[in-house]
C-alpha cells in the first residue's frame, strides 16, 4: 500500500558563489538558524518519512550544523545539474513506496500550507510528477512552464534555451516538485545533458513523462515570494525581513 506521507529530497550541494562568502550557501543564517534548517523543519512539519539531503560543497560543515536532525546524507561529488543531484538519493529511497517531495536548500520561505497544497494537488491529479509554479509579470531568467489546453505540463524550458514564444510565458518553475518514487528515479536516469549549460536538468523529466504517457501537473502558488531562492547577500536580507514579518 502506498505510503501517505512523502519522503523528501533536499538539494543542498551548491557553493553559492554570488553570496561572496566562503561559507556554503545553505549555511547562511536567517533569523538565527541556517537556511537549510528552515527547509528541514518544513519537511518535518509535513511528516516526511525519510529526509535525504544531497550535499556537495562543505558537506562536513553541513552535517555538523544539522547534527541534531534525523537526516540521511548523500554526496554529489561533481555538480552536474539537478537531475544528477536527485539521482544521488536513489539508493536511499530505493525501498520507499510513496511520493517524493523535492525541495531546495536555498528556498527557505515556503509555508507548510503551500507544501500541503502541492501534495494534495499532486495526489488529486493522479499524475507521475507535479511542479510548483508561480506567475510573474517579469519572468526574467526563470524556466518557463509549457502546458497544453488541459493544463498538463508538456515541458519546462530554461530561459536560455527558450524561443521567443516560450519567453512570453509568465508561469515559471520554482524548482519544487512532487513525484511518484518509482517514476522519478527511473525517468531521471533517462535525462541527457544536451543543452546550453551541458547539465542534467530535472526539468527534462516532463518531456519523458509525456513521451511515456504519464500525467503531469502544476500547482501555482499564491505568493511567489515564498519560492524565492537565496542567491545573493541582498536576497538573504530580504528573506530575513519576510520571515521576521511573519512572526
Amino acid at each position: 500500500m502506498k505510503r501517505e506521507n512523502p519522503a523528501t529530497v533536499i538539494l543542498a550541494a551548491g557553493k553559492g558563489t554570488r553570496m561572496k562568502s566562503d561559507l556554503a550557501k545553505v549555511l547562511h543564517p536567517i533569523c538565527g538558524k541556517p537556511m537549510l534548517w528552515h527547509v528541514v523543519a518544513l519537511a518535518e512539519k509535513i511528516g516526511s518519512e525519510k529526509t535525504v539531503v544531497v550535499t556537495g560543497h562543505q558537506a562536513d560543515l553541513i552535517k555538523e550544523a544539522m547534527k541534531d536532525e534525523d537526516l540521511i546524507y548523500v554526496h554529489q561529488e561533481k555538480q552536474l545539474g539537478t537531475a544528477h543531484a536527485v539521482l544521488q538519493a536513489g539508493d536511499a529511497l530505493r525501498d520507499f513506496d510513496g511520493d517524493v517531495l523535492i525541495l531546495c536548500g536555498d528556498v527557505p520561505l515556503l509555508l507548510h500550507s503551500t507544501i500541503a497544497g502541492l501534495l494534495e494537488n499532486h495526489r488529486a491529479g493522479g499524475g507521475a510528477i507535479t511542479v510548483m509554479t508561480a506567475l510573474l509579470d517579469d519572468p526574467g531568467n526563470y524556466g518557463r512552464v509549457v502546458k497544453n489546453k488541459e493544463g498538463e505540463v508538456l515541458k519546462i524550458v530554461e530561459a536560455r534555451d527558450a524561443n521567443t514564444e516560450e519567453k512570453m510565458i509568465k508561469e515559471i518553475n520554482t524548482g519544487i516538485y512532487c513525484a511518484e518514487n518509482a517514476f522519478l528515479f527511473e525517468a531521471a536516469r533517462k535525462i541527457d545533458n544536451k543543452n546550453a549549460q551541458g547539465e542534467y536538468y530535472l526539468t527534462d523529466i516532463f518531456e519523458i513523462a509525456r513521451r511515456e504517457k504519464h500525467k503531469t501537473g502544476s500547482f501555482i502558488i499564491d505568493d511567489p515570494s515564498e519560492a524565492m531562492g537565496i542567491n545573493t547577500p541582498d536576497d538573504l536580507k530580504t528573506a530575513e525581513r519576510i520571515m521576521r514579518d511573519r512572526s
